[in-house]
């Protein structure tokens, strides 16, 4: 009798174990499959980042899942989703996460997932986004060497939070 108590406890906790797991993958919003890679400490340890020499660039995503055979990146976002669609900084963000995983893994991902606290949005990761990212990235190295850049914000928050904000003689606050 003992024993079968002792069975039945186990498959009780073994049964909420396999529960809690399942929330808390529908609360990261990642999909169903395996988590190779994760930039966040809930799931363990931190990955290092992904490298591009050809677009330099580096980063990684929050995670990468493996999808149907397919690599999908998972951008996490603590906001709630805009009205319509994404945000475009965190498109563009999400797109150079593809680039990064298409050259470090060799394969390109079909999309991205963007989790925002409200809702995901799947972003295709289409040969158009990609020339979109390279023209960014090429005004962005542009700028780099440019006298006189104008700021491009127009969100007190974000000013606010900005750590040059001290020096910048174009804060909003």
């Amino acid at each position: 009798m003992d024993a079968l108590l002792t069975i039945a406890g186990l498959v009780l906790v073994a049964l909420v174990l396999w529960r809690l797991s399942g929330w808390l993958r529908a609360t990261t919003g990642l999909p169903a499959g395996d988590v190779i890679s994760s930039d966040t400490r809930a799931w363990g340890r931190v990955e290092a980042s992904l490298v591009s020499h050809r677009l330099g660039l580096t980063g990684r995503p929050d995670y990468l899942v493996r999808e149907h055979g397919g690599l999908v990146p998972v951008e996490v976002k603590s906001g709630a989703a805009p009205n319509k669609g994404a945000h475009p900084a965190h498109i563009y963000q999400l797109a150079a996460y593809c680039a990064l995983v298409a050259e470090a893994y060799g394969q390109r991902p079909a999309y991205g997932l963007i989790q925002y606290r409200d809702r995901l949005l799947r972003v295709p990761y289409t040969p158009a986004l990609e020339r979109e990212l390279g023209a960014i990235l090429a005004q962005m190295r542009a700028g780099l060497n440019a006298d006189g850049l104008d700021r491009s914000h127009d969100h007190p928050a974000r000013c606010r939070g900005c750590g040059l904000r001290e020096d910048c003689d174009q804060a909003l606050l």
